[in-house]
């Protein structure tokens, strides 16, 4: 094996490339990072950042529109040429934080399209030049799917790269997939009052989280005018163009119906990014479009590790934090302990918000366990009616015999924040019952959790 200039080289500047190699600089590493693009990944340029730029200033529309019940009388006017200005600032800022990031912690960012040699050596393919290196580390993240039989152009047929980019907002628009991704776009579209139609295969709305969740945020996006199809097949032969429109064929049960709009958004998942960087030179596993790897981010190979989107966890920005901090820790001798990946917090940025962590009740049942479940609704809590935002609620699943926390989920204003509670509650092992304890500032939200944690053993005071 040539003289290593490095001892670890990471291919992929996103989300956990480069959290990835800031740390193993910290743990005195010399670490190269190849990008082909710029750093920050799918997260900062084509995802987390811009969408919850949109959806900042969506929801504000969405606030103005009904700002008559308190007492405010506004007038408002979408400027989409700035809504896309502020989106780029906002991305550009953050952009420059993490060059300058990776340049403080003398990261050596290589500007080009890695190809992998060996397990050992990657070159970058414009430049020929080679990178020899200890550890190689794969974090080339994901690309959004297609359905079989449709072909996203980019203009009437588009993914979620492609919309955060659109020159013009949508009128109308049909969202096929109602995870997070395409929830998300709907709330967006129809606060800045487009026409969406959000259809979705499986019988409810973000189908990832406990089913109450779903089938509560599809009656408030039905009120607000969104179109909900759920448990909708989607048949892609149908699609076509009519007078510079969008239709497709949906069939719901026995029954079929045309709909349309200007364009058609797919938000059907995502895949990771395992060709075109010779990743097969390498005899790597592959399991459903993801590299697989051990607890500890290892693959077949010794001293070849992939993280974040590429291997298929949680596909969240946060976890592939995590998966490249902890891989670097590995090659420093750290000895880290594996992720539980129960008590990762997940988050919708719909409005109201969603946020969850561990089980659903159903997937603890079906687990074998015994169940004890509290649930505080919104209208209770003092600080949701002052917003006007009560249809929401707290649920908080726990395990009757040992009462250990298996899983939350809040459906309401601010829940991706207040979902950090409940995360630190499940790392330190705490009880519902010691977070219903923890005495929580009124009026507030957060409130809510606390009551919902009471109410696992009938305790909540304000049902």
């Amino acid at each position: 094996m040539p003289d290593e200039a490095f001892d670890v080289a990471v291919i992929g500047g996103g989300s956990a490339g480069y959290v990835g190699a800031i740390r193993g600089a910290q743990l005195g590493l010399k670490v190269a990072v190849i990008e082909k693009e710029k750093v920050g990944g799918t997260c900062l340029h084509r995802g987390c950042i811009p969408t919850k730029s949109f959806l900042h200033s969506s929801e504000l529309a969405h606030q103005l529109h009904s700002a008559e019940a308190l007492g405010l009388k506004a007038e408002l006017q979408v400027d989409w040429p700035a809504v896309l200005k502020r989106k780029e600032a906002v991305v550009n800022q953050l952009w420059r934080g993490t060059e300058f990031l990776l340049k403080k912690n003398k990261v050596t960012v290589i500007k080009g399209e890695a190809n992998i040699e060996s397990e050992h050596t990657v070159t970058v393919k414009d430049s020929g030049q080679a990178i020899n290196a200890k550890n190689l580390v794969v974090a080339t993240g994901s690309r959004p799917k297609s359905l079989p039989g449709l072909t996203m152009d980019g203009n009437r047929v588009i993914n979620s790269d492609h919309a955060v980019n659109l020159d013009q907002m949508p009128k109308s628009i049909v969202i096929v997939g109602a995870g997070a991704v395409g929830t998300e776009f709907a709330c967006v579209y129809n606060g800045y009052g487009g026409d969406v139609t959000l259809v979705e295969f499986l019988p409810t709305l973000l189908p990832a989280e406990d089913a109450e969740v779903g089938q509560q945020l599809a009656k408030i996006l039905s009120k607000r005018g969104i179109k909900v199809m759920t448990g909708a097949q989607v048949e892609p032969e149908s699609l076509k163009q009519v007078n510079g429109r969008m239709t497709v064929a949906v069939k719901t049960g026995a029954e079929t119906q045309t709909i349309d709009g200007e364009r058609l958004l797919l938000a059907v998942g995502r895949q990771g990014i395992t060709d075109g960087f010779g990743l097969e030179k390498l005899d790597i596993q592959i399991e459903k479009g993801f590299i697989k790897t051990d607890e500890h981010y290892r693959t077949g190979h010794p001293n070849v590790y992939a993280a974040g989107d590429v291997i298929g966890n949680f596909l969240l920005a946060h976890v592939a934090y995590y998966e490249g901090e902890h891989i670097m820790e590995v090659i420093a001798g750290k000895n880290p302990k594996p992720l539980d990946y129960n008590r990762v917090p997940r988050a919708t940025y719909s409005y109201p918000q969603v946020a969850s962590l561990g089980l659903s009740e159903k997937q603890a049942r079906d687990q074998g366990l015994k169940v004890k479940v509290g649930k505080f609704p919104l209208v209770g809590n003092a600080k949701s009616v002052i917003l006007g935002e009560t249809e929401g609620f707290v649920k908080i699943i726990s395990d009757e015999d040992s009462g250990d926390l298996l899983g939350v989920f809040i459906l309401g204003p601010n829940a991706t924040e207040l979902i950090s509670e409940t995360a630190l509650a499940k790392l330190l092992e705490s009880t519902p019952w010691e977070i219903g304890a923890s005495i929580h500032p009124h009026p507030t939200v957060s409130e809510s959790v606390k009551e919902a944690a009471l109410a696992v053993d009938g305790l909540a005071i304000h049902i």
